[in-house]
Formats: structure tokens, C-alpha cells, sequence
């Protein structure tokens, strides 16, 4: 396994992440732990989840599942980076009262404070805002944050889904407080969805901040997802479908996967390792259901992709180009 430094921490990880929203939901408890075993022993060792992750399981379930896998061999917990997300509703079965969500002080303590019961843990190495709270002024925010890094609760903070603008202000105000600010953005990238190249992904570099891609598959339609159609596998749905039901869209689909036939390569590991070329990228998140589709991930790491292949993505799949020359008629 290939390491490299998250953002201006001391933190070394693996150049993918293991996401782990669909442990509880999709993947039970005890294959949800096989995958982390084989995570571990592959050296992949960031492990992202939220305090809302669980959902039909039950808020907060899919940090139970890791809290368990840390209490059957207590030495996982530090041979992990272990990163978790607040700001939605944690409220089961009613709406939030105030407070309750969002990035107010009071709700990040409170947040913190479950996130660490239900993980089973002393500390959260990286505790990232899941969303801009437009309502709470960074000021309280990192005054929030910095008493619970006082008390040894958490280590770095870190942003997801934040425009450009957004990581600049938070970074500014924490800078006017001695603080070292946010050291990691997740953010939505992939071949199909490359509008952070514009504004976010220069905004972390400028910052010093790792990026971590969530959805590098683009919800499947990246994976091969024609070709599965035709051999009679699982059929997509939800919003991939919606694509695929699109012309268009199912045009550029198909030339992505005609383009990997050619070169001879799996189009999910394509994907992730073509964010891995991207500068200034950490490592894109994964989300394995079963541990066979983790292996399948992992050896996206070993996969170079030539000039000729890079160019033909591109092609089919043109970035929004740099800011300000992008901007231009």
C-alpha cells in the first residue's frame, strides 16, 4: 500500500479511503467487520464515516458496527485514521428541535459526544462538517472546535461538501485564531462530475487541505454499468437509471466503456485510478458492500493509465478547465 500525508497533518493514509455508509443498511454486521479486516491487512487504513450513516438500520448503527469492531481487537484502534461527520438530525422518529443539527456550538458537542459513545473510542482523528451551516459564523464554530481539541476529543477538523469560497472563510477565521483550520474537503468528483476542479480542489490546494472524493463512481454509472445491463446482472436504479434513460448520457456511457474495452481494462477501477492521477487528490472514498468488491478496489492502486487512455477520458468526459481562462467567451 502506497501512503501519503492528509493535508498539512502528520497523518499518514493509504490513497483510498474506506467509506462505510453502507454497513448497517446494505451490509450486516458481521461482513461489515470482514471488510475491515481485509482493509487493515491490505494497509488501507482511513476510515470515513458520519453520525447519520445507518438510516433504515438506524441512525448512528453504522458507527455501532465500527465501535464493535474496535472491541473485539482493541489494538484496530490505532493502526486507524478514523474520520466521522456531523450535522444532520440525529432525532429518530421526530423532527430536530433547534439545535439539534446543523454546526451550532452546542450541536457539535453534543454530536461529538455521541459519534464517541457509539464508536467506542477516546478520540476522533479527523471530524469533518458534513455541510455549510450558513446560519452559525465560523467563530463559533472553531471556538467549538478548539476546546474539544483541548480535551484530547478530536484531532483535526475537516469539510465536506464546501464550495471554494467556504473552505477560503473557514481557513481565514481560523488562521485569526492561531488555528491550524480545516486539513481535509470531501467533495463530489469523479469523471462524470468535475466542477470541483474549478473553484474547491485549488481552494484545498491553496490551504494545504487533502481532498477525498466521495461518489468516484459517479453511483455506479462509471462501473460498468452497460455492460453489466447486457450480461443480465443487476439492473440500476434510482437516480442511474434516470441517467442511463437519458440518450445523451447513455451515449457517453457507452463510448467510456467501448474506450476501456479497447485498452483492455475494468471500468470501476478505471475510475479510481484516474482520480488518483488528479492533483491534489488524498484518495477517493469506497464503498464496499462485500469484501470481494473491496479486492476489486484495491487493485485500482496497481493500475497505471498510459496518455493515449487519459486523453480518451477527456474526450469523452472534458473538465471545466482552470479558473480565471475558463471564465473567458
Amino acid at each position: 500500500m502506497e501512503y501519503t500525508q492528509l493535508g498539512r497533518t502528520g497523518l499518514k493514509v493509504g490513497r483510498l479511503v474506506l467509506g462505510t455508509m453502507n454497513f448497517g443498511p446494505q451490509t450486516d454486521e458481521a461482513t461489515s467487520h470482514a471488510i475491515m479486516d481485509t482493509a487493515l491487512d491490505a494497509g488501507l487504513n482511513f476510515f470515513d464515516t458520519a453520525n447519520v450513516y445507518g438510516q433504515t438500520a438506524g441512525k448512528g448503527r453504522t458507527e455501532e458496527i465500527i465501535g464493535s469492531w474496535f472491541a473485539k481487537d482493541p489494538s484496530h484502534r490505532d493502526k486507524v485514521v478514523l474520520a466521522t461527520k456531523m450535522y444532520g438530525n440525529m432525532a429518530e422518529d421526530a423532527p430536530a428541535w433547534p439545535n439539534h443539527d446543523k454546526l451550532s456550538a452546542l450541536n457539535i458537542r453534543r454530536a461529538v459526544e455521541g459519534s464517541l459513545k457509539r464508536l467506542g473510542t477516546d478520540r476522533i482523528d479527523v471530524y469533518q462538517f458534513h455541510h455549510v451551516d450558513r446560519s452559525t459564523p465560523f467563530e463559533e464554530i472553531w471556538q467549538a472546535v478548539d476546546v474539544l481539541i483541548q480535551q484530547g476529543k478530536i484531532l483535526y477538523a475537516g469539510s465536506s461538501n464546501f464550495p471554494g469560497y467556504k473552505i477560503a472563510q473557514a481557513n481565514e477565521t481560523a488562521a485569526r485564531r492561531g488555528m491550524v483550520g480545516l486539513v481535509s474537503e470531501q467533495c463530489h468528483y469523479n469523471l462524470f462530475e468535475r466542477r470541483a476542479e474549478m473553484e474547491v480542489i485549488p481552494a484545498a490546494q491553496e490551504y494545504g487541505l487533502g481532498v477525498i472524493p466521495w461518489s468516484p463512481l459517479g453511483g455506479g454509472l462509471l462501473g460498468g454499468v452497460i455492460r453489466k445491463e447486457v450480461q443480465g446482472g443487476r439492473r440500476a436504479g434510482g437516480r442511474t437509471a434516470e441517467r442511463l434513460a437519458d440518450p445523451k448520457e447513455r451515449a457517453r456511457i457507452q463510448a467510456y466503456e467501448d474506450l476501456l474495452d479497447k485498452h483492455g481494462v475494468d471500468p470501476g477501477e478505471t475510475a479510481l485510478a484516474w482520480l488518483l492521477t488528479r492533483p491534489g487528490v488524498t484518495g477517493p472514498i469506497i464503498g464496499p458492500r462485500t469484501p470481494e468488491q473491496l479486492t476489486g478496489a484495491l487493485r485500482a492502486l496497481d493500475l497505471e493509465l498510459g496518455e493515449e487512455l487519459l486523453a480518451g477520458l477527456d474526450e469523452i468526459f472534458p473538465g471545466p478547465g482552470p479558473a480565471p481562462e475558463a471564465f473567458a467567451w
